[in-house]
């Protein structure tokens, strides 16, 4: 076994990890509660989650496969993939985020560690896993903290 072969099984794990902690920081709660803003950005616990949904988009399918982002169904715009729509709920978009996922899994499944793809510049594929590997951890303390937000406020 190649060493690149252990660290695409780990970083994967972390992938997944990060993934299901996300979306588990909306489990048990109101569809207010998830789109409750805490802070004075657009962040919300949902925005969160249809946020990360994005940038498995931008960089699980664009950078892959050059698809232009309308065409994804996705924002135009990291600011943009915040916003909530009326009909979105904890569920759909919980839903469109584990479809995602899926499908960043089979998109990456036939590409080794250091194929290159230029669907969005030309990048590495370890380099595409460590942005979005960078992004969900970083989204997920924020995650942390909302929901602790929320589940204190229930207390008071």
């Amino acid at each position: 076994m190649r060493w690149t072969d252990d660290l695409e099984h780990r970083l994967d794990e972390l992938l997944d990890e990060y993934r299901e902690h996300l979306l588990g920081t909306l489990e048990g709660l109101t569809e207010e509660e998830a789109r409750a803003r805490l802070v004075p950005s657009a962040t919300t616990l949902l925005g969160l989650v249809k946020h990360v949904t994005y940038v498995e988009r931008v960089w699980f399918d664009q950078a892959v496969t050059g698809t232009p982002l309308k065409d994804l169904g996705v924002a135009s715009t990291p600011s943009r993939s915040f916003t909530l729509r009326r009909d979105d709920t904890v569920e759909s978009i919980s839903a469109a985020y584990r479809r995602t996922c899926e499908d960043s899994r089979r998109r990456l499944a036939d590409l080794a560690m250091d194929d290159e793809v230029d669907g969005k510049g030309a990048r590495v594929v370890w380099a595409l896993r460590l942005q979005v590997l960078r992004e969900l951890a970083h989204h997920s303390g924020h995650a942390d903290i909302l929901r602790e937000q929320l589940l204190a406020a229930r207390d008071a």
